[in-house]
Order: structure tokens, then C-alpha cells, then sequence
């Protein structure tokens, strides 16, 4: 559900937006909107979920407007974690619209998704800022240093795995709030993830598990497949398998060759990961499980 009228997902001033998570119940929606409302707030987008009414999780996205939200958000904050937040055993976060996000973008050869998040990032279009791109190769480097973005170049090799996830945890932990995975062909460990203290977004082809590893699109091909997609999603320890953010697929035929399901599957690669990280980056994420809520 959302009530008023929808706003602009890039960041304005004196606007925050309130992620929330418990167990469904009565007069969660009431005690949140009294307290904004107490502390002058205007709601201007509210959209709810519950996996069951009756002893499920209760899941809200919340986006208003607080004139002076500088030193009055930080006042509701601790009412809200004095009140209501430990009356409902919500876990809650608050994040506030002017401050973008920071983002690291790992990529490897394939440039398209990363030439994407850039552009868009250069054209307003994501709520945040690029902090750093790094690459196990440097095909890409001239292009990146072109939007004005730092470049980091560490290599990873089978022996040197472990001390090139040491490099990047050194450069990214507790500086980035993001870490987007933009054909990043590394499988990434599960201490790198506990280490780096950010979610991780990664895009691959839906083709998995059908058609894993090295030159999916043309055994895809010599199977006669009939759609092709992208998924992207969250990174967990198991590969390819975390929370589902979003997806995306389009109708191909015998017609089509090779080349043009890589040129087909690349577009849609591109606009899957920019919705991911957009809907990320605009606090419209919550995690249930090992699915996702997407407002």
C-alpha cells in the first residue's frame, strides 16, 4: 500500500526514510505515524507488508519530510528507540535522503554494467556516491578515471587470493556502504564478506544452475533456449544464492545468434543491476529470510 503521492527516490533535503522489521501486531502503523507526527513530521510515502497477520513479520518503509531534519531527526531518533521500537521489538533503521550512500563497484573485464552505474551515477540518476572502482584486471581503467572516479588495481591470481581480498577489505571496510559486484568474476569468501561490513550486490545471468561457469550463452544456444535473463542479488556465503532483489527476462529464438543473446542478455544485465542498486540505495530493501521485500 502507499499512501500520498509517490516521491523522487534521489535524496532531498529534510527527508529520511524509516525501515522497519517485527512481529506483526496491532497498532504498529498507529504508534509510528503518532510519533512523527509528535515531532512535526509529514509522511510522504508509506508501504507495508506482512507475511501473515497472525504471528508473522510485519515489514514498513516510511519516507517524510521534518523541517530542520538535522538536529530534529536525531531528537525522534531517540524517542523512537526509547518508544516505540522497543515496544514492538522492531529492528529499524533511519536513513536521511541528503546523505548518498558511498559506493565501491568491483568489476573485472566485462565493462557494461560497470559503464552503466557510472553514467548514471554522473547523471543524478542513483542516490550516491561512486567512491571507488576496483578491478582484478585494468581494461578498464581509462574509462573509469574519464568519470572522475579513483581506480584501484589488484590482481588475484589462486595463491595470491587471500592477500587481494586483504587489499580490498583495507580499502573498502568502513568506507563504502555498498559494495556492487558489476561482472566481478571472483568468487568472494565468506571471511572477505563478514570482513568488508557492507551488503554486497552481485548480477549474473539466469541461466544458473543450468548453465554455470565458462560461455553460458552459447551452450544456451545449442539448447535452443527460448528466454534469457539476469538476476541480481545479495551476496552470501553461498554462491549465487543470496536474497533476490530483482529480475528480469526477455523472449529470444533460433533466429538469434550467439552474439546477439550475449548483446540481448548484456542489456538486460545492465537495467536488472541498476534497478537492484537504485531500490537499494533508496532504502526500499528488507530482507525476510532468504527473500527479499522490495517496496
Amino acid at each position: 500500500m502507499t499512501s500520498a503521492a509517490s516521491t523522487d527516490d534521489v535524496g532531498r533535503p529534510d527527508t529520511a526514510r524509516l525501515l522497519i522489521s517485527c512481529p506483526d501486531r496491532h497498532g504498529i502503523v498507529a504508534a509510528v505515524s503518532r510519533l512523527l507526527f509528535e515531532h512535526g513530521a509529514n509522511i510522504l510515502e508509506s508501504d507495508q507488508h506482512s507475511t501473515d497477520p497472525t504471528g508473522g513479520m510485519f515489514y514498513m518503509r516510511m519516507e517524510f519530510a521534518l523541517d530542520g531534519l538535522a538536529d530534529g531527526g536525531r531528537e525522534l531518533e531517540r524517542a523512537f528507540a526509547a518508544t516505540v521500537a522497543p515496544e514492538f521489538a522492531m529492528e529499524w533503521s533511519i536513513s536521511y535522503a541528503s546523505v548518498p550512500k558511498r559506493v565501491a563497484i568491483l568489476v573485472s573485464r566485462e565493462d557494461h554494467c560497470l559503464l552503466d552505474l557510472l553514467w548514471r551515477g554522473r547523471n543524478g540518476e542513483l542516490d550516491a556516491r561512486i567512491e571507488l572502482v576496483v578491478s582484478n584486471h585494468r581494461d578498464v581503467e581509462r574509462d573509469v578515471a574519464s568519470f572522475g572516479v579513483p581506480f584501484l588495481h589488484v590482481p588475484v591470481t589462486r595463491d595470491t587470493k587471500p592477500a587481494a581480498e586483504a587489499a580490498i577489505v583495507e580499502a573498502l571496510a568502513g568506507k563504502v556502504d555498498l559494495v556492487v559486484l558489476a561482472r566481478y568474476m571472483q568468487i568472494v569468501s565468506g571471511d572477505f564478506l563478514a570482513a568488508i561490513g557492507a551488503p554486497l550486490i552481485n548480477i549474473h545471468h539466469s541461466f544458473l544452475p543450468a548453465f554455470s561457469g565458462a560461455d553460458p550463452y552459447r551452450r544456451a544456444s545449442e539448447r535452443g533456449v527460448k528466454i534469457i535473463g539476469a538476476t541480481a542479488h545479495y551476496v552470501t556465503e553461498e554462491l549465487d544464492a543470496g536474497p533476490i532483489i530483482e529480475q528480469d527476462v526477455a523472449r529470444v529464438s533460433h533466429r538469434d545468434s550467439v552474439a546477439e543473446l550475449v548483446r540481448i542478455g548484456r542489456d538486460i544485465e545492465r537495467t536488472v543491476l541498476a534497478r537492484a542498486v537504485h531500490r537499494h540505495l533508496a532504502d526500499r530493501v528488507l530482507v525476510h529470510e532468504n527473500k527479499t521485500v522490495v517496496f
